[in-house]
């Protein structure tokens, strides 16, 4: 019987909600969505499938994302969705597995807890938590015990989550909330600031993602969308081009390039030495929008790159960490 002992890491993200089960890796990738009938409080659909109805749904029915910034804004709701996903990877069959969940580097006590309370509630037998960075760092392929400096740059959805990590923990970390989504948001604000049209947020992702870029590309790449014209209230297609995302993007990248300043300013001198010479990891999906890496290059002066599969780098590494609880358990608290 598929059950007792089951061990289970998940990246619960802002965006997406990544499951990794010991032995058999990724089973699960799922938006981190729910749509909820307002007039029941029934669940009506949950993840690819609430996705679609983002921004496409009647009065009664509200698709929302429960996690925002990387924490718990709908505790009932996000209760009911891991309880969905822990179904789904476990089978009906099950004996409570044991769940590792990533969080951001800074979370307070209360998000901790309530991170806890809900996997506990959806069925997980013991709950433990690491910190996203640290996660990346393993999913990354990098060896955190050893005594020298690592730093890992963590773009999600909900936040950036930049560390340096020695000796298996955070010696300087920062978390903002400058990600994924506030990507999306500056380019909805900026097509309705220069074209007068306004989009929805899944436009603006397929924007983000086929076009977006942060620092000069050789060849100019163009995209059509459609919008609603904001004189005439009637629909419009309008041609986009990858110059406008990045003066679209540029100040929310350079939020993320001053955070990394910050957290380096604040490394021991060892360690900063260790970076330098190794250079600065990324990951999360994030940090695929193209010439991030460049421009992070440009403003630092040091190496920088990206995991090789980054979406899956904090999943993985939650699942990597799973394997060593013995070990971790004094590093991570329960």
């Amino acid at each position: 019987m598929f059950g007792f002992g089951q061990d289970i890491g998940i990246d619960l993200g802002t965006a997406t909600v990544i499951a990794y089960v010991k032995g058999k890796g990724i089973v699960l990738r799922e938006p981190s969505v729910v749509a909820v009938d307002n007039n029941t409080g029934e669940v009506l659909a949950i993840g690819q499938e609430a996705r679609r109805m983002l921004g496409r749904t009647p009065g009664n029915i509200v698709a929302t994302r429960p996690l925002k910034d990387g924490v718990i804004s709908d505790y009932t709701v996000t209760e009911k969705m891991l309880k969905h996903f822990i179904s789904k990877v476990c089978g009906r069959f099950v004996l409570s597995p044991r769940i590792m969940i990533c969080i951001p580097s800074q979370v307070t006590e209360v998000e901790k807890k309530a991170v806890i309370d809900a996997a506990s509630q959806a069925g997980a037998r013991k709950v433990y938590l690491i910190e996203e960075p640290i996660a990346a760092a393993i999913g990354a392929g990098i060896d955190i015990a050893k005594p020298c400096g690592n730093m890992i740059v963590d773009i999600g959805g909900g936040t950036t989550d930049i560390a340096v990590i020695s000796l298996g923990g955070s010696v300087v970390s920062t978390s903002l909330k400058v990600a994924g989504d506030k990507l999306d948001e500056y380019i909805v604000k900026y097509i309705k600031r220069k074209h007068n049209v306004m989009i929805g947020e899944r436009t603006a992702e397929e924007l983000k993602v086929n076009i977006g870029c942060v620092y000069p590309k050789i060849q100019d790449t163009e995209m059509s969308i459609r919008g609603r014209d904001l004189i005439t209230g009637l629909p419009k297609t309008i041609n986009i081009h990858s110059s406008e995302m990045m003066e679209a993007l540029e100040e929310p990248a350079m939020m993320i390039v001053e955070a990394v300043h910050s957290v380096l300013e604040r490394t021991p001198p060892e360690l900063a030495a260790d970076i330098s010479n190794k250079g600065i990891y990324m990951t999360g999906g994030g940090c695929l929008v193209d010439g991030l890496d460049k421009l992070l290059k440009e403003q630092t002066g040091i190496n920088v790159m990206i995991a090789e599969d980054a979406i899956s780098c904090v999943a993985i590494g939650t699942g990597k960490a799973l394997d060593n609880l013995d070990v971790l358990d004094g590093k991570i608290k329960k």
